[in-house]
């Protein structure tokens, strides 16, 4: 089994060293690979269409404990490169090896972009590189690199469609905790946080029924094509109220599309079943008071954050349209998160 002597990690600017260790740690593993809705969709996708791992040299960028690698084998592909910076690469190779694939699979320790591939091309190109709010911490610089470097034309990859979904929620409670905490933090008054809480994106599981909008899709990409550039997007969306409530936030989700016959999607929201992503939640710092029908007329915005590429500067403004045309209901806003 080949393997490669692992780059220095000490010599990455600091924030790539944070997020390659962070992977280094047992429990982060543990929580994807328990996320049933995540590495089964990836099983299903490769399982039901055999046909097309069948004699192909597959490249897993990112493997972490080499799950996705050992499923590429077993649905029958002739070679599988698996690639990953983190230590945890270390317990990949036994794993591979206690499950007799070592013939099959070759671990390389490194940064894809910092190391060479024994091949020259791949036919297939596997990736787990989705983060929260699907861009913010992924990898999928890493696979537009590997794609343009080593997959043959006709390729494929997987996922290899992405699809981002917003919706307004009723969510009252959390956001008063959220806020009211800070007023009286044992005996003091910590409100200068408040603004900090309500800035801060949170990721959390949200409940179906707190959705009191329809949902909108307002950015999709396929990773076969779309460039670096591109993933900056600024995109319109419009919402209609599904019930009369109040609107205290917004959540983001998304889905990831494979290729194959026998189609697979893997979800991420309040509607599906759970996976480690969650939802995200942006807090507004004003309540819609919303009438079945009334629409929300908006935008989303998100860009790389100049100081470290991985992190994301969102902005979201919104407009409320009633139907009984009630100007006290009809309110404007915007939510900014910029990293400094």
């Amino acid at each position: 089994m080949a393997q490669t002597t692992a780059t220095d990690k000490s010599k990455l600017p600091f924030t790539e060293q944070h997020y390659f260790s962070s992977y280094d740690h047992f429990g982060i593993h543990e929580e994807m690979l328990k996320d049933t809705t995540r590495t089964l969709s990836y099983r299903s996708a490769m399982f039901k269409n055999k046909d097309l791992f069948k004699g192909k040299i597959v490249l897993d960028v990112g493997c972490g404990t080499g799950i996705l690698s050992m499923f590429a084998a077993k649905a029958g592909a002739k070679h599988v490169y698996s690639v990953d910076m983190s230590n945890i690469i270390d317990k990949a190779r036994e794993i591979v090896s206690l499950n007799g694939f070592e013939d099959k699979i070759t671990l390389l320790q490194g940064k894809l972009e910092d190391i060479e591939l024994p091949v020259d091309t791949v036919d297939i190109i596997v990736s787990e590189w989705m983060g929260y709010f699907l861009l913010y911490e992924s990898m999928l610089d890493t696979v537009l690199y590997a794609r343009d470097k080593y997959l043959v034309k006709g390729g494929l990859i997987l996922p290899d469609k992405c699809s981002m979904y917003i919706a307004g929620i009723e969510d009252a409670q959390y956001k008063d905790e959220k806020i009211h905490y800070w007023e009286d933090v044992y005996g003091f008054d910590y409100s200068p946080f408040i603004k900090v809480a309500m800035v801060e994106p949170l990721v959390d599981t949200v409940d179906n029924h707190s959705l009191i909008t329809t949902p909108a899709k307002f950015f999709e990409f396929d990773i076969n094509t779309v460039t670096k550039e591109e993933l900056a997007f600024h995109s319109k969306f419009k919402l209609e109220a599904i019930d009369s409530d109040l609107c205290h936030a917004y959540i983001v989700w998304w889905d990831a599309d494979f290729p194959g016959k026998e189609k697979v999607t893997l979800p991420t929201g309040p509607m599906s079943h759970y996976t480690h992503w969650k939802q995200t939640v942006f807090y507004m710092d004003q309540v819609l008071d919303l009438k079945k029908g009334d629409v929300i007329e908006g935008s989303i915005a998100s860009r790389p954050n100049a100081t470290n590429p991985r992190e994301l500067d969102i902005e979201i403004e919104w407009d409320v349209k009633t139907t009984s045309k009630d100007k006290t209901r009809e309110k404007k806003g915007k939510y900014n998160y910029f990293m400094r």
